[in-house]
């Protein structure tokens, strides 16, 4: 046969293999397969060799979709009916691979199957068995094989699994051999279980677009490939390559859109999961993720049911004119933006998007003029927000630092864009306890403001507020009410007393104030807001369900335990109604109305509302999420009080499991859990077995200890370090120190705290709970301390810690109170 020899764009490094899955449904397969493969051959100016291997050699028809023009009547006609029906492809390819493993039988016992993959591979001209299937971009075709009348037979003939026994490597380095031609290689997989689905979903692809319908059966085929690939790829050394898995709903009926919702959601009142929940708890377990989220994947990326994708019509190479919302053309491209750079699938598409921008501007030989590096500052800021709102804050800090730095180099320390960066940096410093830093940046702001914008500018007032509510957290109280003052009577001023900016000023005040403990002040500053809130922007609002909970927290602290609960049940009734059962905020309102209930002693309620809380953490997080474990430690301690020691030590050992498994068995959540545990077992009259758990835990903590002394390197081998480093263990047991080494051991928390070191922070806050709590220790330097524990504690999400700390903090100050009443002076130890 003729072979005319290709000539390919280059490329500038080795491309990438994706595979194209469904369990059931091939047609719709292989419209997408060809439809992405016409998308990317157009990229760059058509610049992009994209190669389409068809691997369902039982139901070929990948070269249906693709037309040439017959030269003699000028006509173009479907691939099949052309002339070319010899043309060889797949099965002739690995046909000739393994004729050319017999000839190498000989092959020295030394060698690696790599060097005989590599040998068999290029003795073989690949060339001959691809074929150029559209001149306008570089798009070939590698059909499943030549249809003459042994095809059938040849076909259902050929061993996969016995080529890869004769030659493990085979496979793989085929891909490698591929893809230093082609920028893409995309696989039309066939249908269901096989040898050749292995070799096409494990072996080869970097990464997996996995086809689902409508059916619970269809979804259990695809997480069973996802899942075996994965775990071959983990257990076997020379598969350790990483497998991006993008899942595609497809003939999905538009029209109908409460089947659509309830099969994307599912029903939870009815049992029914959705198939989103179904694939977040498969990535969770394959990727070893704690959470993550797949909502803006799906709201943009689901294959309709259209005529093209039941009947495998194509749409590539003459692509539909108008790219509106309902079109398949922007349906694949919108996929692609996930699929071509690489991103995973539960990274937003805001998110997908403005990385796109912005690499484009850091390319390599692109524009470095203020022209691009302004909307590259722009882009960045954008996208830290972005991180800041998902909880990302180290990602979110470094595009902030990045957007500020350019803006200060590009247009100066004043201008709007440096100071808004700047605002952004600082808040998200403050939130992270780098107040100092925090502080820093703020002053600079303020001064900028008030220079270049005025005294009564919003954002001199934004700034202003920050530095506030830092001052606060700093324990700076009489600086930070000071400047809450200019700020709510600036609003007033400006605004009126009702308007929306004085109620937030009056709000951080209040919040100010309570950390200084002045709770009867606070108390009716909370009020003053929430009425106002209320008539301003209704009673379910969210700025008023906020101030409704700050409000019932600050009620239990001064033990209106009543009222904090009325109020505290309205948010989450209000919660429930509008974000529904199983939402975040919804969680977190139920968590704060357990803790008032178990404030008022009815264990009943706080055992109902934990079982649900536990429940629904559990379907929305996953069983292994640290928050799920968190809640469930607490139902065991309900339990426990409540005298159902055996209920709650089967729930402390399931715990204990879990962080024994995921974070091994010297890390400092086992050793909490193992305590509780211990407890419970010395409860039951176990005390053997108690023994012997406390006894592990405190050699965990001496393996930890001694791992963390090692690790510190030579620059903390004198005394005044060995001393704070022996500080969490000793603090408890030893005397209650001077104030100058309570000073000491704070300044070492607040540098824990500022060099995000969280478990070596909880770890020092849990020593000085009660050392900072003494009568003895001066006012200044236990408000310090108590805000810096509960700053920690509030990092680590352990409500627990904060709530009994809290307690303790209550409890210190009524017998202090009590004994004054009685005549007797305080104690000094």
């Amino acid at each position: 046969m003729e072979n005319n020899r290709m000539t390919l764009p280059p490329i500038t490094g080795p491309g990438e293999v994706t595979t194209f899955y469904s369990f059931e449904s091939g047609a719709a397969r292989s419209v997408a397969l060809s439809n992405m493969g016409v998308l990317l051959a157009g990229r760059q100016n058509a610049m992009v060799p994209v190669l389409m291997i068809d691997w369902d050699t039982e139901s070929p028809g990948l070269h249906h979709f693709f037309t040439q023009r017959d030269e003699r009547t000028g006509h173009e006609r479907p691939g099949r009916d052309r002339p070319g029906h010899g043309q060889p492809g797949l099965l002739e390819y690995f046909e000739a691979c393994g004729e050319q493993l017999k000839s190498l039988g000989r092959f020295p016992a030394g060698a690696g199957d790599e060097e005989l993959a590599r040998l068999v591979l290029e003795a073989i001209d690949w060339e001959a068995y691809v074929e150029r299937v559209d001149q306008s971009r570089p798009l070939y075709l590698m059909r499943a094989g030549r249809f003459d009348d042994t095809y059938g037979e040849r076909a259902d003939r050929m061993d996969w699994d016995g080529l890869f026994a004769a030659c493990p490597a085979l496979f793989r380095c085929f891909a490698a051999h591929m893809t230093r031609h082609f920028r893409h290689v995309l696989i039309d997989c066939r249908n269901g279980r096989s040898a050749a689905v292995s070799v096409c979903t494990t072996l080869m692809p970097s990464k997996l677009v996995g086809l689902f319908t409508p059916s619970q059966r269809s979804l259990e085929g695809l997480a069973g490939v996802v899942t075996r690939a994965i775990e071959y790829r983990c257990s076997h050394e020379d598969e350790q390559r990483p497998l991006l898995v993008y899942p595609l709903p497809c003939l999905i009926d538009s029209a109908d859109c409460e089947r659509r919702l309830l099969w994307r959601r599912g029903d939870p009142h009815k049992g029914l999961q959705g198939y989103q929940a179904a694939l977040e708890k498969l990535l969770r377990s394959c990727y070893g993720l704690s959470q993550l989220s797949l909502d803006s994947y799906f709201d943009e990326v689901q294959l309709q049911q259209t005529n093209a994708v039941s009947s495998g019509e194509h749409l590539g190479i003459a692509q539909e004119r108008d790219g509106d919302r309902f079109s398949l053309t922007r349906t694949f491209e919108t996929l692609l933006d996930w699929v071509e750079g690489g991103h995973f699938p539960w990274q937003s598409h805001a998110e997908v998007e403005l990385l796109r921008t912005i690499a484009a501007a850091r390319a390599p030989g692109g524009d470095v003029s203020t022209a691009v590096s302004v909307p590259l500052a722009r882009d960045l800021a954008r996208l830290g927000e972005l991180y800041r709102r998902q909880g990302h804050d180290s990602r979110a800090q470094e595009c902030f630092e990045e957007s500020t730095a350019l803006c200060q180099r590009l247009l100066g320390e004043g201008h709007a864009d440096t100071r808004a960066s700047r605002s952004a940096l600082a808040a998200l410093l403050r939130k992270g306890g780098k107040l100092r830093e925090a502080k820093f940046l703020y002053e600079l702001l303020l001064d900028d403001c008030m220079r270049l914008a005025g005294p009564d500018h919003p954002e001199t007032l934004a700034a202003r507020s920050g530095l506030a509510a830092t001052l606060s957290q700093l324990g700076e109280f009489e600086r930070a009410l000071a400047l809450h003052e200019q700020v709510t009577e600036t609003c007033e001023r400006i605004h009126g007393p009702g308007h929306v900016a004085t109620l937030n000023s009056l709000a951080g005040q209040a919040e100010t104030l309570t950390r200084q403990r002045e709770f009867t002040r606070a108390r009716m500053v909370y009020e003053r807001v929430l009425d106002g809130r209320q008539r301003l922007l209704g009673a379910e609002h969210e700025g008023t369900l906020r101030c409704t909970q700050q409000l019932a927290t600050l009620l239990r602290e001064l033990g209106d335990l009543g009222n904090a609960r009325k109020l505290q049940e309205t948010v989450v009734r209000a919660r429930e109604r509008h974000a529904g059962p199983d939402a975040a905020q919804t969680l977190q309102a139920r968590e704060a109305l357990a803790e008032i209930l178990a404030a008022q002693g009815d264990l009943a309620a706080v055992r109902s509302m934990l079982e649900a809380l536990a429940r629904a953490r559990e379907r929305r997080l996953g069983s292994e999420h640290p928050e799920t474990l968190s809640i469930q430690l607490r139902l065991a301690s309900t339990l426990s009080q409540q005298g159902e020691l055996e209920a709650a030590r089967r729930l402390q050992q399931h715990v204990v499991n879990l962080h024994e498994r995921i974070h091994g068995m010297d890390d400092q959540e086992t050793l909490r859990s193992k305590k509780m545990l211990a407890q419970t077992l010395s409860s039951q009259g176990h005390s053997v077995a108690a023994r012997k758990l406390e006894e592990s835990v405190q050699q965990g903590r001496s393996r930890l200890l001694n791992i963390r002394a090692m690790s510190s390197g030579p620059h903390d081998s004198h005394p005044g370090a060995r001393q704070s480093r022996a500080s969490p263990c000793d603090a408890d047991d030893g005397p209650a120190g001077a104030p100058d080494t309570l000073d000491y051991k704070l300044a070492q928390l607040q540098k824990l705290i500022d060099d995000r070191s969280p478990r070596e922070a909880r770890e020092l806050a849990d020593s000085l709970r009660k050392s900072i709590l003494r009568p003895s220790v001066a006012p200044p330097l236990r408000r310090r301390g108590v805000a810096m524990i509960k700053q920690v504690y509030m990092q680590d999400g352990d409500k627990d810690a904060l709530l009994a700390f809290t307690q303790d903090e209550v409890s210190s100050l009524e017998g202090a109170l009590f004994a004054v009443s009685n005549g007797k002076p305080l104690a000094m130890r």
